[in-house]
């Protein structure tokens, strides 16, 4: 039976989980800027995943007891306090050491999911920790659950990850999709408001005037729009299109297949911000010149993903069409913009 400590002992008992809370401080920093250890053993995939939900499972377990412990007066003694901080610690510590049983040659994308997944159950236990020691010893707060449900939902999460690198290349894609897509919709809406983009957010008092000319794009501007959300749609169909190829021909048996993928969701990852920043440049009041020098930076980012993914092994001669012909789209559409830009030079 738990024992409530003396007017002398809080401070005391609670001495463990301010240790618990540094040592999970320095867990963290390893687990983000740790490599992989390098072993001359056959990396056993399957192995690696039941053990490292078995760790992530644990970690769920000592996170409930030690919350529990704190839900309700009296406090934990010091020696009950010191058993719940050394179960913590050394659950998270083997989720830690599993994630490093992962080498480099397993896939870059791959493993920063999985170091990202441990990372975020790390984080979760040091708030946990927080939280317990900024109010020890009030009633299961909100702020308790709250932090208690969110390391359940992060150990959670270890069933859904990728378990190799062509499915994490695959997830990271179709991340870069979904925001690419928003990104085109959020174009395309500006553009049909009746002639001025902020319609949605600026009221008719708030403009003074409805001709600010600030506010609306001139006939020159409108021209310029339209290479503009070419190339924009040319992104998102070179997703669209890859996504599909990683999907049907992406394979993670070789060194090599594992490097090309991760070429390609590298090359990939950088769509999204050339984007945006060619979105951004595109409302008015246009600076075209601006205009130009930020489509120039996302054609040539489109033009290593086609390259890169034309001199890998998910691109066989059926899916070669595609690639030819969204180059040609881009070149069509970069064409344009310097044609209509070329005064502003």
């Amino acid at each position: 039976m738990e024992r409530e400590p003396g007017a002398a002992g809080p401070a005391r008992a609670l001495e463990p989980l301010r240790g618990l809370r540094e040592a999970l401080r320095a867990a963290l920093s390893r687990v983000r800027e740790g490599e992989a250890r390098e072993s001359s053993e056959t990396f056993e995939q399957q192995r690696f995943w039941d053990t490292l939900g078995q760790t992530f499972k644990a970690t769920s377990q000592e996170a409930t007891k030690l919350s529990l412990a704190f839900s309700r007066p009296p406090l934990p003694s010091a020696e009950d306090c010191q058993k719940l901080s050394e179960g913590v610690q050394s659950a998270v510590l083997a989720a830690a050491t599993v994630y490093y049983w992962l080498p480099k040659g397993q896939g870059t994308t791959l493993r920063k999911m999985v170091r990202d997944a441990t990372a975020e159950v790390v984080e979760g236990m040091i708030q946990l920790t927080d939280v317990i020691l900024s109010t020890p010893l009030q009633s299961l707060s909100q702020e308790q659950l709250i932090s208690t449900g969110s390391i359940w939902e992060a150990c959670e999460q270890i069933s859904h990850l990728p378990q190799d690198n062509q499915a994490a290349v695959l997830s990271a894609m179709a991340a870069y999709l979904g925001v690419v897509r928003d990104a085109v919709e959020e174009m395309e809406q500006a553009q049909g408001e009746d002639q001025d983009p902020y319609s949605d957010i600026m009221e008719d008092e708030e403009l003074g005037s409805r001709g600010n000319r600030d506010t609306y794009w001139s006939e020159a501007d409108r021209k310029l729009l339209g290479p503009c959300m070419g190339l924009m749609k040319a992104s998102k169909a070179c997703l669209k299109k890859l996504l599909g190829a990683v999907k049907v021909h992406g394979k993670a048996d070789t060194p090599e297949q594992v490097a090309q993928l991760d070429d390609l969701a590298d090359i990939t990852n950088e769509i999204s911000p050339s984007i945006d920043e060619l979105a951004l440049s595109m409302y008015p009041p246009m600076n075209q010149l601006a205009v130009r020098l930020n489509a120039a930076k996302l054609v040539s980012v489109l033009k290593k993903v086609l390259e890169i993914t034309k001199a890998s092994h998910v691109c066989p001669p059926s899916e070669e069409g595609w690639v030819q012909f969204l180059t040609g789209a881009v070149d069509h559409n970069m064409d344009k913009i310097k044609d209509f830009t070329q005064s502003e030079l």
